[in-house]
């Protein structure tokens, strides 16, 4: 045996990627997910204090982070600025009819664009709402999301058959998922 799972994945990998899509986190796991569902502590060793907070060691609280990484039960750790203090005052939503033959293959192409923070795919509800492919676009007047609008559409070409965009006027709230200990 070379070491490997039949996916390519090391055992370890393989039983961790196993283990999350079962959701079999423990509690300690859970805790861990609560505390840093807000965001990790601006502070040198953010992975010392949040293992603080649950008495853990930093070297067991990364261990952990990264297990969760590994398994899906977290996808990443980063740094989510405030665009309106970067001065991306311009935020609009942009929405997309799209063929559902083509619009997971377009979307992963709209989704990777620079300036496409979230791109999703959601049901229709027609026939009032038509559209099956979202994409947030951000930028410092309408004009230039307007500019990256039309990017899109140019990626989307004739499988797109209407699209919207939806301006943000202020942000009402704006959170990760917030896990408790519990669940």
């Amino acid at each position: 045996m070379n070491g490997t799972a039949a996916n390519g994945a090391k055992p370890s990998e393989a039983s961790d990627r196993h283990a999350g899509a079962q959701g079999r986190i423990d509690a300690v796991d859970r805790r861990l997910i609560a505390a840093t569902g807000p965001g990790l502590p601006l502070v040198e060793a953010p992975f010392a204090e949040v293992g603080g907070w649950l008495g853990l060691s930093e070297a067991e609280t990364i261990a952990r982070m990264a297990r969760l990484a590994r398994a899906g039960v977290i996808r990443r750790i980063g740094a989510a600025p405030n665009h309106y203090a970067l001065g991306m005052t311009a935020n609009g939503m942009s929405v997309w009819d799209v063929e559902d033959a083509q619009v997971h293959g377009l979307g992963t192409q709209v989704g990777a664009l620079p300036f496409v923070t979230h791109c999703y795919r959601r049901p229709r509800a027609l026939p009032l709402w038509p559209y099956n492919l979202f994409a947030m676009i951000h930028g410092a007047s309408r004009d230039e999301v307007e500019e990256k609008r039309a990017r899109i559409a140019a990626i989307l070409g004739p499988a797109c058959r209407g699209s919207d965009i939806l301006y943000s006027r202020r942000i009402l709230k704006k959170t990760g998922l917030r896990l408790t200990a519990e669940g």
